[in-house]
């Protein structure tokens, strides 16, 4: 049974730290000393910071020193411990909503002096993942359907189901097996629901044809009701916002293990590639996606990839993730009958493959401080099958003549040299005050983040 409660949240919960993103494996093997990782090398106009914790904050991972790398003189610091913190979204009243699907309940942060206080705004949900809000009315958007509610002063009333028979892992036709079973949600300058529906595996072709369709960005009308694909091919896009003119956006965990696609010698042995799995080559393909939906958008999912070789095929080929162009799958579209490839628009923007980005918001005008400005921010929560592994991160992305420009990093050094972390950013929003709030699933924590 859900409940609408209204109180703080009881001590016991900050003793489970954990979440792992959808794209990992529960069951999934990690190395016990994986090979060193670029993730500790300084990225070029970040510096390395002291994570600042307040004293009731200091437990695992914080009870030792952590640092990052952020913007020069930008601090960031423990501002609240949320055990499996997802996504966020900021209520009119200046509370910060945080879900946790893990928990099925929603929680309410409520600035202060120090440590924000914390209010239990929800509970006994299904895995409630995606926030958002238009007005005083606030979607939650759960496994199974979407829910909407009036807020107002930290208090929910008037629940009402306006997206209905979304697929999990309890619908009858997946018998439990549902890879990608959280749900984000986004609200339309036109007031329609947006929903994305993932993929139930890494290659199921099956989600195509499926009522409603899986894999795709679902629409639905204000008030609520039946829901149409707006976009298709999308094989799990967690992130999921609207930009400062009106468009929907989202950013995509790929696929895994894809084959090799070209008639050539990859890994240097003489003979022809074409069709394998290669380490070397899954480690930078198919990149994610950062994509700018239309109505009837395709994205490809699984039957092209998305191609950030400037080089197609050359294993010293630069790598490039703006305006990319889509190649076939060898492994399910290796002639082109299931999907020509060459007519997909190139994706806007991209990420390196296994970079799992999950919670996606804008920043709009003024933006982030400094030479930042309005932007796209993108929590990467790092690879699983990457050697060496992808790191975590927060990303931006400029938002300059009404687009997005290239991927930035912002905030890095969740991992350590020999590719263990400690942090696993999930989302970052920019707050009323102007400053970042991070959520770390892997931490248990919400970092708030400031410029000097």
């Amino acid at each position: 049974m859900r409940t609408i409660t209204r109180g703080v949240v009881g001590l016991s919960l900050l003793a489970g730290l954990a979440g792992c993103s959808a794209e990992e494996p529960v069951e999934a093997a990690r190395p016990t000393v994986p090979p060193p990782s670029p993730a500790v090398a300084q990225v070029p106009g970040l510096e390395a910071t002291d994570v600042r914790v307040l004293d009731e904050a200091g437990t695992a991972p914080f009870d030792e020193k952590r640092r990052v790398q952020a913007p020069p003189g930008w601090t960031v610091s423990v501002w609240a411990r949320i055990p499996s913190a997802r996504l966020l979204a900021w209520a009119p009243d200046r509370r910060l909503l945080v879900s946790r699907p893990k928990f099925g309940d929603v929680v309410a942060l409520v600035p202060g002096s120090g440590a924000p206080r914390q209010e239990t705004l929800l509970s006994g949900l299904n895995q409630p993942h995606g926030l958002a809000f238009s007005g005083d009315t606030l979607y939650v958007a759960e496994s199974d359907q979407v829910n909407a509610y009036t807020y107002r002063n930290g208090v929910v009333s008037d629940e009402r189901v306006v997206v209905g028979g979304l697929p999990d892992d309890k619908s009858p036709e997946l018998r439990g097996a549902y890879s990608h079973a959280l749900k984000s949600v986004a609200i339309g300058k036109d007031g329609e629901i947006y929903v994305a529906v993932g993929s139930t595996g890494n290659i199921s072709a099956e989600d195509r044809d499926a009522t409603p369709e899986r894999a795709a960005i679902l629409r639905v009308p204000a008030a609520g009701g039946e829901p149409a694909v707006f976009a298709r091919g999308v094989r799990n896009g967690t992130g999921l916002a609207v930009d400062p003119g009106g468009a929907v956006w989202t950013a995509v965990n790929h696929r895994d293990n894809i084959e090799f696609p070209y008639d050539r010698d990859y890994d240097g042995d003489g003979g022809d590639d074409r069709g394998e799995v290669m380490q070397s080559y899954v480690n930078d393909h198919p990149m994610e996606q950062l994509a700018r939906l239309t109505q009837g958008r395709e994205l490809g999912w699984p039957y092209c990839n998305s191609e950030p070789d400037l080089s197609p095929g050359d294993p010293e080929s630069a790598l490039s993730y703006t305006g990319r162009p889509f190649v076939r799958d060898f492994q399910t579209n290796p002639d082109g009958a299931k999907l020509d490839c060459s007519k997909l628009a190139p994706v806007e923007q991209g990420m390196g493959a296994h970079s799992a980005p999950l919670g996606l918001s804008f920043a709009v005008s003024p933006g982030l401080a400094g030479s930042y400005g309005p932007g796209a921010l993108v929590g990467i929560h790092g690879s699983w099958n990457r050697n060496p592994p992808r790191p975590p991160e927060v990303s931006f992305f400029a938002w300059r003549n009404g687009t997005l420009g290239p991927q930035q990093t912002l905030l890095t050094g969740f991992q350590n040299e020999d590719g263990s972390r400690w942090g696993r950013p999930v989302m970052a929003v920019q707050g009323p005050d102007g400053a970042l709030y991070v959520s770390d699933d892997h931490a248990g924590a919400v970092y708030r983040v400031t410029a000097p």
